[in-house]
């Protein structure tokens, strides 16, 4: 692969968010970023505080340029005291899960992220909402595809905006694999490979591991990655798909899922093949069109992901990708206007799941719907 001559920080200073300067949409073909009024920072509450908050969210705040850290919600007040003295976050926006409709009455927080078991995510999107904020969901979105109905319905009544946490929709490799498919640079794309997996050697009693918490095991947290891929490279919605299910660890699986396989049946009778693991290393995006094949490895990951094509390795610059994901939000809050990863996105995904579930119980081919 050729030397990437690009850092993040000139990367930023390339692109900026200014009136005038080069955007992310004339550079990958996303992205608008506009300029907002000076000095205006909207301020984002974090609903959880688990290894994802902590891990990434919270971090990619203090580089974000259109929103902040302003508030926590926790049901720990170690965690409450611990952020409170890491981040500046005064008392005032810190709520547990007892007072966290009180939020309504803080002007300081403009957006709630909810970073909860997906369980949990539906009550508080609709809490959210119901509270005059605007809202990004982690994903999964929720535990099925008619709960995100009732989160999206829930955000409209109250007028607000509802983006999901697809942080890859602002990756600059995804993008070009977004931008190829969608363009047919190298003709239609005949077929689509993806995975997604680790093996799990965490917590034998994670709320992951929970089917009343998580909805389901692998397929719910690194199988809705693969789906997006197939969806992106294609750029089309799928119609059918067929599933199986393979058990190793029928101890630490028992209420989840470990392995599934699944084949979606496109429009026009395009197939693709996708799989999910907790129990395999997996991380890929393979695509094939007529005149050649293209893709990305790693590719789901926080940063590193790596893409190719026929003309040889992709050399975009790596990004921070929640911070690009919620100062993207944050703008289309200021602006008034749908995200690219708005909640019918993640509904979409739901309904793919719900049938790869419903394929695996009767053992046939299932429509989605």
């Amino acid at each position: 692969m050729k030397p990437n001559p690009f850092n993040r920080r000139d990367f930023l200073k390339t692109l900026s968010y200014g009136a005038g300067a080069l955007t992310l949409a004339s550079a990958f073909g996303s992205i608008q970023a506009m300029a907002l009024p000076q000095g205006k920072k909207l301020g984002i509450a974090l609903v959880g505080l688990g290894g994802y908050a902590g891990g990434q969210l919270a971090p990619a705040l203090q580089e974000t340029k259109h929103c902040y850290l302003a508030g926590i919600v926790t049901g720990t007040p170690s965690k409450a005291d611990e952020w409170s003295k890491k981040y500046n976050i005064p008392g005032k926006n810190i709520y547990n899960y007892q007072n966290f409709d009180e939020i309504a009455k803080n002007k300081d927080i403009d957006i709630v992220y909810v970073v909860l078991p997906v369980s949990m995510h539906m009550e508080y999107t609709i809490r959210a909402a119901k509270a005059g904020k605007h809202v990004i969901c982690e994903k999964p979105m929720a535990l099925n595809a008619a709960d995100c109905v009732e989160m999206i319905a829930a955000c409209k009544k109250a007028n607000r905006l509802l983006s999901i946490g697809y942080r890859l929709h602002f990756e600059p490799h995804t993008q070009e694999i977004m931008r190829l498919g969608r363009e047919k640079v190298y003709g239609k794309v005949t077929g689509v490979d993806t995975a997604n997996g680790f093996k799990y050697n965490g917590d034998p009693n994670a709320w992951r591991l929970k089917k009343a918490l998580a909805g389901g095991g692998a397929l719910m947290d690194m199988g809705v990655y693969s789906i997006q891929g197939s969806r992106y490279s294609t750029g089309l919605e799928p119609l059918y798909v067929k599933a199986t299910e393979q058990k190793t660890n029928n101890d630490l699986f028992k209420e989840v899922d470990e392995t599934i396989f699944w084949d979606l049946e496109f429009p026009g009778g395009l197939m693709t093949k996708g799989k999910s693991s907790y129990n395999n290393n997996w991380g890929y995006l393979n695509v094939t069109a007529e005149k050649g094949q293209y893709g990305l490895k790693p590719a789901f990951s926080y940063g590193g992901i790596q893409g190719f094509t026929p003309q040889g390795a992709m050399n975009f610059p790596q990004i921070n990708q929640q911070a690009f994901q919620m100062d993207d939000f944050a703008q289309c809050v200021l602006q008034k206007k749908q995200s690219r990863v708005s909640g019918e996105e993640g509904l979409r995904d739901m309904k793919v799941v719900d049938a790869i579930y419903r394929s695996i119980a009767s053992g046939k081919k299932e429509k989605i719907i």
